[in-house]
């Protein structure tokens, strides 16, 4: 079309930027330039191009028909021209370029902010953005380059790569369990305080629990697993960060569930304790997720393979289970 004939991969990373954005204010933040000038550079555009491409009111921003169309062809346009430069550039072995990774509020600062520290000091090329959310995001939208997230996707569409094996524990304090009492049964845990936490598809207020033995087999490990007993729980305090629940269980208040990689280090201190060790609680191990389609780009497995290597070191100095 002959309106479009003067775009340039500016332009659309510009769109892109403004329209995943959410509102003029929140594109101007990310841009690092005045919500004047986005409101300026997206009227050009549109004049430019002869069509509507946003709907702007007062708190937000949506795109048209038009530039719905626009959004992923650019989103496509733009990783095409981004794999092409990292292709061409493999022979320095060096990556470069922009990651924009995600992981959840809690274990990301925790474990998967010092990672990308260290990668940037190895790898100075590189630009990342990292965003913290409490449930994570759908890999459909295609917003993140990598998520790191506990359990693997079932979508053969994304590859999922392992890195450290994880469990949900249940855990209180001393003082808490010295006031009400050790639940030694799933039942028990209704007489108690149970932390809650709102994130991801978890059935909110439901804790899975089965009683540990060893497991030879998929058909015996199936059994098991249907064996599982669901047991609904209660209490006080709720929160959609892992962190706060587990301050507020350090604080007396109550029993949390929680991935054992966020509150190893109170377990060896004594600061909590574990609760009802004879059950086994959901597994949830650790994985660096992508599109198939970014599997050549370097800065993407240099980063993966990074991640992995960190992990493994710090699932060898984690305490024996």
């Amino acid at each position: 079309m002959s309106q479009t004939a003067g775009l340039q991969a500016a332009d659309l990373g510009f769109f892109v930027a403004v329209a995943t954005a959410g509102s003029l204010s929140a594109a101007a933040r990310d841009l690092g330039v005045s919500t004047a000038a986005v409101s300026k550079r997206l009227a050009l555009l549109e004049t430019r191009l002869g069509i509507p491409l946003l709907v702007r009111t007062t708190r937000r921003i949506s795109a048209t028909p038009e530039g719905d169309v626009l959004l992923e062809r650019a989103k496509t346009i733009l990783g095409e021209i981004d794999d092409l430069q990292q292709l061409l550039g493999r022979a320095r072995d060096e990556p470069g370029g922009l990651l924009r990774v995600n992981a959840t509020l809690g274990f990301g600062r925790m474990h998967v902010a010092p990672v990308i520290s260290q990668y940037v000091k190895r790898y100075p090329g590189t630009e990342v953005q990292l965003q913290l959310s409490a449930d994570p995001p759908s890999l459909d939208e295609d917003a993140f380059d990598i998520c790191v997230r506990f359990g693997a996707p079932p979508d053969a569409r994304f590859v999922a790569t392992y890195l450290a094996p994880n469990r949900r524990l249940l855990c209180a304090s001393p003082k808490y369990l010295r006031e009400h009492g050790t639940p030694m049964t799933p039942n028990d845990l209704a007489r108690h305080n149970c932390i809650g936490i709102r994130q991801g598809s978890d059935a909110y207020g439901m804790w899975r629990l089965a009683p540990r033995r060893r497991i030879r087999g998929a058909k015996a490990a199936a059994t098991s697993k249907r064996q599982g007993e669901a047991v609904r729980v209660r209490g006080n305090l709720t929160t959609n960060d892992g962190e706060i629940a587990v301050n507020w269980a350090l604080d007396g208040h109550g029993i949390v569930m929680r991935a054992e990689w966020d509150i190893q280090r109170y377990l060896a201190s004594g600061r909590l304790v574990p609760v009802l060790e004879q059950y086994t609680t959901p597994e949830a191990d650790i994985y660096a997720v992508y599109h198939q389609r970014h599997r050549m780009v370097s800065r993407i497995r240099s980063f993966v393979d990074f991640l992995a290597q960190r992990f493994e070191t710090l699932s060898e100095q984690a305490p024996a289970r």
